[in-house]
């Protein structure tokens, strides 16, 4: 359908902050109506009260907090620890050839299998608790952040190297003095997207093979039958992951790392 120009001069009007509001009621709406009409079967599909009264219920205990610092903390060192190691392994595979064609493969494999899939290993090796999820985070997110390192690393423009060498600069001060302050645009946004891989495999981790946290919460909420507790791990799991992306976007804007944006 046509919008004409005014209602189109009205829609720039509106603040942007408020569509979200604007499409969250919409959805809450959604919910309530075919939950007042019994549309669901009983049990499966809990009510907006019931989700109020188990965060409050969660908050008031402790146990949400607890178990969101448990997640966050796992997803720092898992996350960290994949981005000290990838980045300079990336940038090494982006400038020499000789690496890219003995590494790439091996980095294209792991990439394509599903971190879910380390989950055995990670429990016979490391147990019960943090060091299996953050093994499995670290899975999850080093291929992709090697593999955007080393695609960035190779776009460089060959005056910068040209340019590098007449100043002197050799070894790995090219990488770390050059190549990597010319990446830092894309070298973010995959940071960025990482980030969001991490937050959703920490999840699934912690269904399996971890006693606390967001993802143990959904699970053990879902043994016992309450879908209340599941759908406020589900809304917490996602205002988290909107406040990760929100800080890399913030990242994002920093001018140092914006110039490659405005080119």
């Amino acid at each position: 359908m046509y919008m004409g120009p005014h209602s189109c001069a009205t829609m720039r009007a509106v603040p942007r902050w408020i569509w979200p509001f604007v499409t969250g009621a919409v959805l809450l709406v959604a919910w309530w109506i075919p939950y007042d009409r019994g549309a669901f079967p009983q049990g499966t599909v809990p009510s907006q009260g019931a989700v109020a009264e188990a965060f409050y219920a969660e908050i008031s205990s402790g146990r949400l907090i607890d178990d969101t610092i448990a997640s966050l903390f796992r997803v720092a060192w898992g996350y960290v620890l994949a981005v000290v190691a990838a980045v300079p392994l990336g940038l090494v595979i982006g400038r020499s050839p000789a690496a890219a064609a003995a590494l790439m493969p091996w980095v294209n494999f792991f990439r394509n299998m599903s971190p879910i899939a380390w989950v055995p290993f990670a429990v016979v090796w490391f147990g019960i608790g943090d060091p299996p999820a953050i093994f499995i985070i670290f899975m999850a997110t080093f291929f992709q952040i090697v593999l955007a390192t080393a695609a960035a690393a190779g776009s460089v423009p060959k005056i910068y190297y040209r340019v590098a060498e007449d100043l002197g600069e050799r070894g790995h001060n090219v990488l770390f003095r050059v190549t990597l302050p010319a990446i830092m645009p894309q070298l973010v946004t995959a940071l960025r997207v990482a980030i969001g891989v991490a937050w959703m495999v920490d999840v699934a981790a912690e269904m399996i093979a971890v006693r606390s946290g967001l993802g143990f919460l959904i699970i053990d909420a879902r043994n016992g039958l309450r879908m209340d507790l599941v759908v406020c791990g589900m809304i917490t799991i996602g205002a988290i992951g909107i406040g990760l992306d929100a800080a890399f976007a913030r990242l994002a804007r920093i001018p140092s790392v914006r110039w490659g944006f405005e080119r």
